[in-house]
């Protein structure tokens, strides 16, 4: 399992997702802004905006929520963000990709550089890590929705590329141009997923002891505290014994 998996799943255990709804809300919110002002403001011709919409719906958004940040990016008055992607190394040579969504390029760049110096972390140039990750689309169903053998044949019907069932979940990969198609014939044979995003995915993972896995899970917290950090990915993996330490 990736770093950033971990880091969700321990971060999950102790609760704080609940006290990051807002945050995350206001994210989404801004990624389908950003997706219905660059392209049409209808999902069926726009595969970005399905994207941002699929991650909302996943995240128990409400459908009212959704068409106000698309009726808003329509607008007049609406504003334009900038994406800009960061790489860089955290401590023990972890890859570090994050992703942002910006009014402001100099408050993200101070937010992203902050994190990483506060953490022992170094940005690096463009595409310094990028190669070290694959662009994917990530779904993920409860393990209660079919068995492993149901969703295996399901996900080989809708032209997924993988899928690792586990005694709590079902995580579906699919390339980036397969993946609404995927995730349209999942959703309809087994409703709607737990998450559903285009992530960046990594290639190799570098194990971490502890010290240096609760000081990556604090970079990618501060990350993610930045209100234009969209997404964090990175290239660790927790030993058990470790994670189970960290999580008690």
């Amino acid at each position: 399992m990736a770093g950033h998996s971990q880091f969700k799943n321990i971060m999950h255990r102790k609760g704080a997702q609940d006290a990051k709804r807002a945050k995350h809300f206001a994210k989404l919110t801004r990624e389908v802004m950003a997706a219905a002002k660059a392209g049409l403001p209808d999902p069926a011709m726009n595969a970005r905006l399905r994207t941002a919409i699929a991650a909302a719906r996943a995240m128990n958004m409400p459908k009212d929520n959704i068409e106000r940040a698309i009726k808003k990016a329509t607008g007049a008055a609406a504003g334009t963000f900038d994406e800009v992607r960061y790489e860089g190394y955290g401590p023990g040579g972890v890859a570090v990709i994050v992703e942002v969504l910006t009014d402001n390029r100099n408050r993200s760049a101070t937010d992203v550089r902050t994190a990483f110096s506060r953490c022992g972390g170094n940005l690096g140039e463009s595409g310094s890590v990028g190669f070290m990750f694959q662009r994917q689309g990530k779904i993920v169903f409860p393990a209660a929705v079919a068995s492993a053998d149901a969703m295996f044949e399901a996900v080989v019907e809708a032209g997924a590329e993988d899928v690792e069932s586990s005694a709590t979940a079902h995580e579906v990969r699919a390339a980036p141009e397969r993946y609404h198609a995927v995730l349209d014939a999942l959703e309809k044979r087994f409703g709607r997923p737990q998450s559903a995003a285009l992530e960046w995915l990594p290639l190799t993972t570098v194990q971490v002891g502890e010290e240096q896995a609760g000081t990556l899970m604090k970079l990618i917290d501060l990350l993610e505290d930045s209100d234009d950090v969209q997404n964090v990915a990175a290239n660790f993996e927790i030993a058990d014994d470790v994670l189970a330490k960290l999580t008690a």
